[in-house]
């Protein structure tokens, strides 16, 4: 069943200074299933975010609409959690009451709202850390609050906009696998932007390929890996199969913005 549906979603940004308007997004078309793992890849600047900025409602499109469960999105809303590259946790309150910033807006009581503050820093493995400020944590310790924030809230979907991209590759490799086992128990619906191949595939159920700017999709590619899905499969043959196939795609897009400019 269609969870989301981004119909004919095009994104045109005015000339700044008089100059030319900048087409970030060709029109896109694409349907996302009920508890699909979607990620999007493509070269710097090709319009993944702006897709993902319309998707939360932050942005609008200049042509199409996005549908999510058949309505229409015109603004950010509690059905969509959304976490960002920046590490975006309001630095005046705790990891528990950034994680329940959400609940308390919409009125969960205050037993209920403890209770899923609870297992959600449980899932996220910040046990002991409840109390802690922002500035105390590390940046994967950070992210993994930002997440629980995002979850706690029970979004229809998870929207993730490049989200261990500041992380050292220890720490984005374990947050990669935390944030694909929570997946696995919780099968939420997530639209996941990267720029990074391999974490593309692991993440995966579908990779979305996008081309250089102005954006369109350029390929939708199924990955049929096995679940649960451990770190080793990312040396397997069909891992590496997956792995030059998209290598060999983002290439010539990549090589497509550079003679450009």
């Amino acid at each position: 069943m269609t969870k989301l549906a981004i119909d004919n979603v095009s994104r045109t940004f005015p000339g700044t200074h008089g100059g030319q308007p900048v087409k970030a997004l060709q029109p896109t078309n694409l349907a996302v299933n009920a508890n699909d793992f979607i990620t999007i890849l493509g070269p710097s600047g090709c319009g993944k975010s702006t897709l993902l900025r319309i998707v939360a409602g932050l942005d609008t499109p200049s042509t199409g609409r996005v549908l999510l469960d058949g309505r229409e999105v015109t603004r950010p809303g509690p059905d969509r959690g959304m976490v960002f590259q920046s590490y975006t946790l309001f630095p005046w309150l705790t990891v528990a009451d950034n994680i329940a910033f959400g609940l308390r807006e919409k009125g969960t009581p205050e037993k209920e709202r403890r209770d899923i503050v609870a297992s959600y820093v449980d899932l996220v493995g910040l046990k002991g850390f409840e109390n802690h400020w922002p500035k105390q944590l590390s940046g994967g310790m950070q992210q993994r609050t930002a997440i629980a924030r995002a979850l706690a809230n029970d979004p229809e979907i998870l929207l993730l906009d490049e989200p261990f991209g500041a992380l050292d590759n220890q720490t984005r490799g374990l947050m990669q696998e935390l944030l694909l086992g929570i997946w696995e128990k919780r099968k939420k619906t997530v639209l996941f932007v990267t720029h990074d191949i391999e974490e593309a595939i692991f993440m995966a159920s579908r990779v979305i390929v996008m081309s250089a700017r102005p954006g369109r999709i350029k390929s939708n590619v199924v990955v049929d890996l096995p679940h649960p899905r451990l770190y080793t499969i990312k040396t397997s043959a069909e891992f590496s199969a997956l792995k030059a196939r998209l290598t060999e795609e983002i290439r010539v897009e990549a090589m497509r913005t550079a003679e450009a400019h």
